[in-house]
Order: C-alpha cells, then sequence, then structure tokens
C-alpha cells in the first residue's frame, strides 16, 4: 500500500510540473487504484520510478482507438492508449458479452451456443494474443475454432462465414511498422461491423473490468478450442479458385509475401489455378515480424519502393509478372513491364490503376459468358477513382460508389445488395475483391485475377501498362495521388481536429489554380463520416480529406481527369501528375497555417 501512495504522490508531482499531461494522469490513476487493473499496477509504478514520463504519457494520453481496421497501435507492456494483454483482453472480452447479449436478445435463450473463429498473423507477440483471446472467449461460453498457424485476414473471413460461428477474432496490424499489432473483430457475416454494432459493441468493450480467462492447454484438451486449419485452408482456396475465369496460365510470376502470410494463400491458388512458373522472392520469404528485407522495416505494397529488389531480381529472372501482399495478405500491389520486351522499363500500378483493370476483366469475362445483367454491380469507396464506374457503365451494371473507407463497407453493401448479383469491390488503398466466400478484401482471389489477366493480355502482345492506356483512351485519363500527414500523440489529435474544423468553416475557394465549385461535407451528407470532397470546376478533378481510422494521421485524396482525346497520353499524365502537385501543396499549406 505505501508503495502505492508513494506512486500516487510522484504521479501528482508530476503532472502539476507539466512532465504528464491532466489525460494522462487520470488514466495512469485508474492503473494503480483499480482492483482489474491490479496486475499492471507494479510495472506502473516502475515507470513512475524510473521517471519515464515519455513512455507514460505517449501510453496513458487517451485510450486507443477503434478505426476502420479495428484497435490498433503501437505495443507497449502498459498504457490504455498501447496494444498490450490488457486492451487486447477487454477488446475479447468486450466482444464476448456483447455477442452473447445479442444472441439471448434474438433468440430468448440466455445461455445460447456460440463460437468464434481465431487467427494471427507474423508479427510480434500475434500468437500470444491470439490463445489470450481464445482463453477469454472460451472462458465466456464460446467454442472457438483456431487456426494453427499463419493465415490470411481473408481466411478469417472465410472461417467466420464457413464454420457459421457468431464472431471473428484476428490479430494483425496489416503493413503497420513491426513496433504495432492490432485486433480485428468480425461479426456472423465474415465482415466487420457496421452500424449500430460497431458503436455498441465499442462501448461494451470499454465497460469492461475484469478479464476473464480459461487456460488455453485446458481447453484445447477438452475440446472448447479445437483447431480448424486444415478443413478451412483446403475450403478456402477451392472458394478463392471458383472465382477463377479460365484462359492462358503461360506466365513467369515472381511473388512476395513481405515476410507475412501470403505464401499460405496466394501460392497454393496460383499453383492450383495452373501458373506453374511462380517464384516467391527469397528475401521477402521468411515469416518474420521485423520485417527485416523490405525499406524501412515497414511491409507495405502501396510502397513503390518495396517492388525496387524484386524488379532488379525480375530483369534477370525473366519474370513477366511481379506481385506483392502485405502481412495479412488482403491487400495486394504488382509491379508490370510497360510492354512485353524483356528490356521494357518496369512499374508499378496503384490500387486504383489495378482495381479498375480487374473491374474490367471481370465483367468482360461474364459479359463473354452471358452472365451480365443490368442487375450486376460493381462496389467501390468514395476516395477510389471513378475510372471504375466508368468502365462499370460501359459494361451496363451498376456501381455502389457512395461508401466510406473501410472494406467492412463493401461487405455490408453485398450484403444489402445481394451478393448473388455482386461483380467486384476495390478501395483505392489496394483491396479487391471477387466473390461472395468472404466480406473483406482478399489479396489470394485479387492474386489469381491479376495473374489470368496479365496471361490473356501476354497472348495479344500486351502487358497490364498498356491495357490500362486503352482504358484511358476508351474512358478519359485518370491519375491519382494521396498525401498522409502524420499527426501523433496529443498535440497532434488537437492539429487534426482543428484542421479538418477549418476547411469546413473556411473552406478553400480553389485548388491547384482550379476554382472550388462545390463542397461535399459527408457530417451533413448521407452517408455520415468524418470526410470532405471539394469539387473543382474542372469536372472530374477533385480532392477529399480525412482523419485515418487507424492511424495518426490525416489523409489526402487527389483527383484529375482529362476527357478522351487522341492526344499523347504520356503529355496528359504528366500534365496531371503536376495539377495533382499543385492541389496537394495548397492542401498541405492549410494544414501547417
Amino acid at each position: 500500500m505505501s508503495k502505492n501512495i508513494s506512486s500516487l504522490v510522484q504521479l501528482e508531482s508530476a503532472a502539476k510540473s507539466g512532465k504528464l499531461s491532466a489525460s494522462a494522469a487520470t488514466n495512469i490513476r485508474k492503473w494503480l487504484e483499480e482492483p482489474y487493473l491490479g496486475e499492471y499496477a507494479p510495472q506502473v509504478a516502475e515507470h513512475l520510478a524510473d521517471e519515464k514520463w515519455p513512455e507514460l504519457e505517449e501510453a496513458f494520453w487517451t485510450i486507443i482507438p477503434f478505426g476502420t481496421g479495428g484497435r490498433r497501435g503501437r505495443m507497449y507492456p502498459i498504457g490504455c492508449n498501447a496494444i498490450n494483454r490488457r486492451t487486447i483482453g477487454e477488446t475479447a472480452q468486450g466482444l464476448a458479452d456483447y455477442v452473447k447479449d445479442q444472441s439471448a436478445a434474438e433468440t430468448g435463450n440466455p445461455s445460447p451456443s456460440l463460437s468464434c473463429a481465431i487467427a494471427y498473423d507474423t508479427r510480434h507477440r500475434s500468437r500470444e494474443f491470439a490463445e489470450l483471446c481464445a482463453e477469454i472467449m472460451v472462458e465466456a461460453g464460446f467454442r472457438v475454432h483456431f487456426l494453427d498457424g499463419y493465415r490470411s485476414t481473408p481466411e478469417l473471413s472465410f472461417a467466420v462465414r464457413h464454420l457459421k460461428c457468431d464472431c471473428g477474432i484476428i490479430i494483425t496490424a496489416s503493413h503497420n511498422p513491426p513496433s504495432d499489432n492490432a485486433v480485428k473483430v468480425y461479426g456472423p457475416s465474415g465482415g466487420q461491423f457496421v452500424p449500430p454494432h460497431d458503436v455498441d459493441s465499442i462501448a461494451r468493450m470499454r465497460q469492461v473490468t475484469f478479464v476473464k480467462r480459461t487456460p488455453f492447454a485446458e481447453a484445447l484438451a477438452d475440446g472448447r478450442i479445437g483447431y480448424c486449419q486444415k478443413d478451412v485452408d483446403a475450403a478456402f482456396i477451392g472458394a478463392v479458385l471458383a472465382q477463377s475465369v479460365p484462359g492462358p496460365r503461360d506466365l513467369n510470376i515472381l511473388y512476395s509475401p513481405l515476410h507475412g502470410v501470403g505464401a499460405s494463400a496466394v501460392v497454393p491458388v496460383l499453383l492450383e489455378a495452373g501458373f506453374k512458373r511462380v517464384e516467391i522472392f527469397a528475401p521477402h520469404a521468411e515469416p518474420n515480424g521485423d520485417f527485416p528485407n523490405v525499406p524501412n522495416h515497414v511491409a507495405n505494397p502501396e510502397n513503390p519502393a518495396v517492388f525496387q529488389a524484386m524488379i532488379e531480381h525480375a530483369r534477370e529472372s525473366g519474370a513477366e509478372l511481379i506481385l506483392a501482399t502485405d502481412p495479412d495478405c488482403d491487400r495486394l500491389g504488382c509491379a508490370v513491364r510497360r510492354a512485353l520486351d524483356a528490356k521494357a522499363p518496369w512499374t508499378t500500378l496503384t490500387g486504383n490503376q489495378l482495381g479498375a483493370l480487374l473491374a474490367d476483366f471481370l465483367l468482360d469475362a461474364r459479359r463473354s459468358a452471358g452472365a451480365l445483367t443490368p442487375e450486376h454491380y460493381v462496389a467501390k469507396t468514395l476516395v477510389t477513382t471513378e475510372l471504375t464506374r466508368r468502365v462499370a457503365d460501359h459494361y451496363g451494371v451498376k456501381t455502389i460508389g457512395d461508401l466510406h473507407v473501410g472494406f467492412k463497407w463493401i461487405g455490408a453493401a453485398m450484403d444489402a445488395r445481394g451478393p448473388e448479383r455482386f461483380v467486384f469491390g476495390t478501395e483505392e488503398s489496394y483491396g479487391f475483391l471477387a466473390g461472395d466466400h468472404v466480406r473483406d478484401k482478399d489479396a489470394a482471389v485479387a492474386s489469381l485475377l491479376t495473374a489470368e489477366l496479365a496471361a490473356r493480355l501476354k497472348t495479344r502482345g500486351k502487358t497490364l501498362y498498356q491495357r490500362l492506356d486503352e482504358l484511358f483512351l476508351q474512358h478519359g485519363c485518370f491519375s491519382e495521388g494521396q498525401i498522409n500527414l502524420k499527426m501523433p500523440g496529443e498535440k497532434g489529435m488537437e492539429d487534426m481536429r482543428a484542421l479538418m474544423s477549418g476547411l469546413r468553416s473556411n473552406p478553400p475557394s480553389s485548388l491547384g489554380g482550379i476554382k472550388v465549385a462545390g463542397i461535399r461535407d459527408y457530417l451533413k451528407l448521407g452517408p455520415k463520416g468524418d470526410l470532405i470532397i471539394f469539387d473543382l470546376e474542372a469536372k472530374g478533378n477533385y480532392a477529399a480529406v480525412r482523419p485515418s481510422g487507424t492511424e495518426p494521421k490525416v489523409k489526402f485524396y487527389l483527383f484529375a481527369h482529362d476527357p478522351p482525346s487522341t492526344a499523347d497520353l504520356e503529355s496528359t499524365k504528366a500534365a496531371q501528375e503536376k495539377r495533382l502537385a499543385a492541389m496537394g501543396e495548397d492542401l498541405r499549406s492549410r494544414s501547417i497555417a
């Protein structure tokens, strides 16, 4: 008790002297005094005794939020603003409590029979956190289906549906740095929670006090936890292969899992689909949470630098297509030659570009098979290229394009409008889906379709890059850009709020020298969300601004468009790049004003 009193005295002194913020001090006091946090109090006291003020401030200044992709952040053994056993544990406990209450209310059974699927990626402590979640779900009365070994996020979504689970959990921080981890939770559809379940489940997680567990080994021995990967792996790969488009398979593929789980999904799919020349890029093959052989240890296929070493290798090996998936294998990036000539330069495609190409490929295949109707649809987010809509219009199908960032909204749209009429879903952040086997983006099916399109184009003497140019000539030239402004900590949160408020109260009159003709503020429009879109006078040119739902940053999305023209396409692209840069600079200046 005396040690606790001493720690509280130190805490009050640090708060008064400005070494800790008021919010951090309030949260630290709770971790010292509340019985349900008692196991962490000694570590908190040690930090206070050692005067680790920066560490304490970072770990306690706020409560780690839920965003578009779950609860994500830096790992640290203590703190409500960190990923640790407590924050993971209260998330799982809250999920269990919420699902039990929902089921009891719907069925009238106070003790329903429930189940949960759990998976994890290659990050540090992912297996530990997955076992912790399993222990909590079992103690709450759930049967746990556990994927033993590194598995992808889309396979977890599939497992929830395939095993008819009431919920699912995966431990992954996607493409974040090695310091981070996260917990994502899924509902019975295999999709992440959407209103009202997102808000209601988060509220329940915030109410958690004691976290109750059954030892993993005990529950595994008596059957309350069961390993399910053998059945689920085979069924998942079969479901992905069901989306295959018949055609040629003559293609040399270089693939990188970026030290993640992708070899469990992408490689068997490509091989079983008939692509026999698939090489795994050796420097990225090892499952390793440090991501040692990628630039800055950030395994993100959205970053063109990730492909540099692979492109050098492809020039020597003769590879014709490079595919890379992020650590949990739900995002896909690719690099392609500009022409079939082995000496042609390589380039990477953006998520917007690849999404439009795959939409065109799938719609063309369905039309050729006589399986496309005006009731079919594609789905995309508000900040994804309008080229996809132009492609869908060409094939006479609908576009569901008013969706906010996060693939959960595409999954929800599928269930609302009928998955049997769904053709393709795409978002600019390299997320794609064909088929109704999951309710999340799936890099395995995207890899399969990209390889099939590349092989088909090869027989016509073309590459993906050249096909994209054909789409530009047909539908107009589209270019997109993105700027990420990192705003960490309490000061960053204040800056983000001030930036969004300023853009609403005093919006720019022009961007990149083009007059702003209209403003779409989605705090006032439906669907509601913290997103502002500035439509410019030049039709098809616009910019969007939103705070990230998973990281401490604001994102600027930039869009340029010119109508179809017989003019030099490369000159149009160059002019658009300058336009995007000028628009971005104008927006960036608002953030530092």
